[in-house]
């Protein structure tokens, strides 16, 4: 039995640097894994702890120009003012809860206090590849009371609004397009009051589930582990029986006459056999 000098020499040792590269890359992406967990059992238990508190005033969890605070989105606001339907703004790209395609109607509502809260009325579903979204049912004529979950602003380029469209709600953005001061942040709309006979579709609360995130972690661990052992089993290999070019090469084991199938006679034609 040979000794483990071997892996002193280059091949060997360029081998242990690729094994270790993929075992420290499967680690950190377990990490990564496990701390993509972590942030979404805290985004859980916050929606969890705001789905359970009253409807607060606008006013006491929203400022104007002002981010989301992280322990209050999802959290539930009401707000009364007028709708500005003239400022309409379509989000396109947006599916619906089955997958079809359609666009979230964005209304801003002009409050008392004059400034204008962004409030995603719900989704509307459009024809598949068709720039024309129909007819958008109206919003509430006159003083109307709104409530929603709060939501925190998108970011990037796909928040730019251009002629009263984009592709993600930023306040700031359409506070900007309208020529009007909004709170940070937008709605989510749950309830108006009056309500319409025609209501859009409501989003729903996002899901609470842990995700998969817990099994992908285990699994980039694993591969981690089966590479140090698939290492360590090819070096005890080599250094029981040697590189494997230099082994000897086993004869193929020839087949014995008495081991051939025989073949079967008949004096039946062939025409007439039956056929297996």
């Amino acid at each position: 039995m040979r000794s483990f000098r071997f892996l002193l020499s280059r091949r060997w040792a360029a081998f242990a640097l690729a094994v270790v590269l993929l075992a420290g890359g499967a680690w950190w992406l377990g990490e990564w894994q496990f701390g993509r967990l972590d942030d979404r059992q805290a985004r859980n238990e916050v929606v969890r702890t705001n789905e359970a508190r009253e409807p607060a005033p606008v006013d006491s969890v929203l400022e104007p120009g002002a981010a989301v605070a992280e322990d209050d989105e999802w959290r539930l606001v009401e707000a009364s003012g007028t709708y500005d339907v003239a400022n309409t703004v379509i989000v396109r790209y947006r599916s619906g809860p089955s997958g079809e395609p359609g666009v979230d109607v964005v209304v801003p509502l002009v409050t008392e206090s004059g400034d204008t809260l962004v409030v995603d009325r719900g989704f509307l579903a459009i024809v598949t590849r068709s720039a024309n979204i129909g007819d958008v049912p109206p919003a509430p004529a006159g003083e109307v009371t709104v409530t929603g979950w709060v939501r925190a602003d998108g970011t990037g380029d796909s928040t730019e609004v251009d002629d009263l469209s984009t592709r993600a709600i930023n306040s700031q953005q359409i506070g900007e397009a309208i020529d009007r001061p909004t709170y940070g942040g937008f709605v989510d709309l749950v309830s108006e009051d009056p309500a319409i006979e025609s209501p859009l579709v409501l989003r729903e609360l996002p899901d609470l589930d842990n995700g998969p995130h817990f099994y992908y972690g285990l699994q980039w661990w694993f591969f981690g582990v089966l590479a140090i052992f698939g290492f360590g089993y090819l070096a005890y290999d080599e250094r029981r029986r040697g590189p494997r070019g230099d082994r000897p090469h086993r004869p193929r084991k020839q087949q014995r006459p008495e081991d051939r199938p025989r073949e079967r006679r008949t004096n039946v034609p062939a025409a007439y056999q039956r056929k297996s």
